[in-house]
């Protein structure tokens, strides 16, 4: 009875997880509080959950990565790459991602290249961002720190007590299954759209509220009288009066006090609306950010502004900038802007004060999309240190010489010395969601394992494909896994289909490694839908992509993904 009631409450949190209204760091915890509550992991295991050696190194990789993703040998790389046809274009430039992605986080990598590949004009970025996810993603499971998910069933494989995965042991289906997928990605290169590159036809995408302020001059008189139909650049799309929606907008319709203008087009001209007195551009409190230069930002994963609206967030003082629009890809969000919930990749067109630079949480809560990067690069000679440093770190890892997260935290205390990082930045970008998501998952593993529950999937598992022998069991839980993370975070995808896949192995009596890495390969297996994963959804918006996009050029890559995962695990972990 205890493994039906864990299996419901997994299937809870299951359906939690893909509503995508709650974070999922507080959705994994309060379950992993709870299994623990009603006894099912004792609080040794519980709190050693989140002191597993894998899940340290996963944080202590990520630290390092700060100051990896800075080196301006990105940027110079992508500039000569870019240039010639959008085909060789593409192929160069995947190669080129899939290599870097390969020894440092794809959400580091797709957050370093997202401005430089939007600024750029040899290529419409449409053409090459969707690329530089999917690049990101094949090359992240080439090897052990690629990404983020690998450490994490490695954690899994800790905490099982079965042998460690190994630096280069991804290497020996993923370099193949990479390799394949560049070639599938250059040959798709015409079903992604091409949209206008340059920046000011990329705000035409925008729209912002203005409203008529209590004792406004422009209150009682129509559209006409006010001017506001001829306005540079500016359109006036619809007025919302009392919850009540007035669109199309006539030349005769009269302004109330308390009206909301909802206007499209150029946002340059946004400083049209200076001529207007009583207006207030929504966000801004002060005219003179208006004036101000416009920046174009989108949502990190780690910003505060996640799941949260403008209005619940004091964004004038924790900015200094006001939001005088948004996009979601190429869709237009209905309602007041303050009204929406904001999800991770939304693109926000920001009026900045000359304060915006110094504030130092930027980087954390958005990738800049114009101009220079708000953090100082590293210098030529800190470029080389930190790139011979995390190359001899991982060197000695793969050759058994010293774990790798010995490496890693001397290399950390290297670059805090050298002043390469400093502590408020790690104290800034540490990543408390993934150690709670991870620690928490292991707790819910072992409540899986403990209750029989994993047990009772397995034996379902074998029963489903007992004429198919052990392959067939294989195959099973690749499928839900790569089921399960194109609907949510694929960490969390991986957390949940680990204990199905171990307990199936021990079912049919086979080496658990090859279902090991189904879970692992299969985890990172999100092509076809953006919020899955979190690079598809940093290059939503910028890319002006629509969800359509994701699956056309997404499905010939799944199945050559999932074609060369299937076919090659078998043949270099035996069952």
């Amino acid at each position: 009875m205890t493994a039906y009631i864990v299996l419901a409450a997994v299937a809870l949190l299951l359906a939690l997880l893909m509503g995508g209204r709650s974070p999922t760091a507080l959705l994994f915890t309060v379950w992993a509080a709870g299994f623990h509550l009603t006894g099912l992991v004792s609080e040794r295991d519980w709190l050693l959950s989140y002191s597993n050696s894998a899940l340290i190194t996963l944080i202590v990789l990520l630290q390092v990565s700060l100051a990896l993703e800075r080196s301006p040998l990105l940027d110079r790389l992508t500039e000569v790459i870019l240039k010639g046809r959008p085909s060789m274009a593409v192929l160069r430039f995947s190669t080129m991602t899939c290599v870097i992605s390969a020894f440092i986080n794809n959400t580091a990598v797709v957050g370093t290249l997202l401005g430089v590949i939007s600024r750029q004009r040899h290529q419409p970025p449409s053409k090459l961002l969707i690329p530089l996810s999917y690049g990101a993603i094949v090359g992240g499971v080439v090897t052990l720190v690629g990404t983020s998910t690998n450490l994490v069933v490695n954690s899994f494989v800790v905490d099982a007590k079965l042998p460690p995965l190994e630096m280069f042991q991804f290497s020996l289906v993923g370099v193949p299954v990479a390799l394949a997928c560049i070639v599938v990605m250059t040959l798709c290169t015409r079903l992604l759209p091409a949209n206008e590159p340059e920046s000011r036809k990329s705000r035409q995408a925008y729209f912002l509220e203005a409203k008529v302020s209590p004792g406004s001059q422009l209150a009682g008189k129509s559209i006409e009288d006010n001017r506001l139909r001829n306005l540079e650049g500016l359109f006036l799309l619809e007025i919302e009066r009392e919850e009540r929606l007035i669109s199309p907008v006539g030349p005769d319709e009269i302004l109330c006090e308390g009206d909301i203008l909802v206007f499209t087009g150029d946002m340059t001209k946004v400083q049209a609306l200076h001529a207007f007195p009583g207006l207030h551009v929504f966000g801004t409190r002060a005219d003179t950010l208006l004036g101000s230069n416009l920046v174009e930002v989108v949502i990190s994963n780690e910003s505060i502004l996640a799941n949260r609206t403008l209005r619940e967030v004091d964004f004038r003082s924790h900015f200094d900038a006001g939001v005088v629009g948004i996009r979601r890809g190429d869709k237009r969000l209905g309602g007041q802007l303050g009204r929406i919930s904001l999800r991770v990749g939304d693109s926000l067109l920001l009026a900045v004060g000359g304060d915006f630079a110094q504030h130092r949480n930027i980087e954390r809560n958005f990738h800049v999309l114009d101009g220079e990067m708000l953090r100082p690069r590293l210098t030529p000679r800190q470029s080389v240190f930190t790139l011979v440093g995390f190359a001899f770190a991982i060197g000695l890892s793969a050759a058994e010489i010293w774990p790798l997260m010995n490496s890693l935290l001397v290399l950390l205390a290297a670059l805090l010395l050298s002043r390469v990082l400093t502590l408020a930045e790690l104290r800034r970008r540490f990543p408390f969601d993934l150690l709670l998501i991870i620690g928490s998952a292991l707790t819910i593993s072992r409540a899986l394992e403990s209750s029989g529950a994993a047990q009772l999937i397995a034996d379902t598992m074998r029963s489903i494909f007992d004429g198919y022998g052990v392959y067939g069991a294989f195959v099973g839980v690749y499928l839900i896994t790569l089921a399960v993370t194109e609907v949510i975070p694929n960490n969390a995808a991986a957390a949940l289909a680990f204990p199905i896949g171990l307990s199936t192995a021990r079912a049919f009596g086979a080496d658990p490694t090859p279902f090991v890495m189904a879970v692992a390969y299969g985890a990172s297996a999100c092509f076809m839908v953006p919020f899955g994963y979190q690079t598809h959804l940093m290059v939503m918006s910028p890319g002006r992509y629509r969800v359509t996009d994701y699956f056309k050029a997404g499905l010939p890559v799944s199945l050559t993904y999932s074609a060369g995962v299937l076919s090659l695990v078998p043949v270099f972990f035996p069952f």
